[in-house]
């Protein structure tokens, strides 16, 4: 199924198990120091295609913005353990390697993650005339019936 297909109407995530939603990105502080932030930039594709090939690491999906100078990826896990995992795991490890050598103490770019643990039944989400995307391409998505309208009805529905 395309990922730009558009489903018409309202559509809310399938999943009701606790989810684990990773941000990570980085920040061009110095644009003309090329030579120091793209191998932080190209860091990142290796580690999403080992991500979306093996399945079974507890990685469910991403999406991914760029800014003018900052990237900002949302990825969704299916457990702590399995992203806490990864970050053990090889390709990440380089990769963090290669990224203290070659620009952990400069200025010319910057890193952040944040990590949240959002329990069973504690989210909700809506997405109205859209392609499945966020939540709903990480777990799955279903049409919002009549009774669950409102986001109170969704999240109560779940509790």
């Amino acid at each position: 199924m395309s990922q730009n297909k558009v489903f018409s109407g309202r559509y809310t995530a399938e999943s009701e198990d606790e989810i684990v939603i990773f941000i990570i990105g980085m920040r061009i502080n110095k644009w003309r120091a090329v030579h120091k932030w793209m191998p932080v930039f190209k860091a990142m594709p290796p580690m999403i295609r080992e991500l979306y090939t093996n399945k079974d690491l507890g990685f469910l999906s991403m999406e991914s913005f760029f800014g003018l100078r900052t990237t900002l990826m949302v990825q969704y896990w299916r457990s702590l353990d399995e992203l806490l995992a990864y970050a053990k795991e090889q390709t990440h490890l380089t990769a963090w390697k290669n990224f203290n050598q070659l620009a952990g103490d400069n200025e010319a770019v910057g890193i952040y993650h944040e990590t949240y643990i959002v329990p069973k039944g504690k989210y909700e989400c809506i997405y109205g005339n859209m392609p499945i995307y966020g939540l709903a391409r990480a777990t799955g998505h279903k049409p919002i019936a009549p009774a669950l309208s409102s986001a109170r009805q969704r999240l109560q529905e779940k509790v």
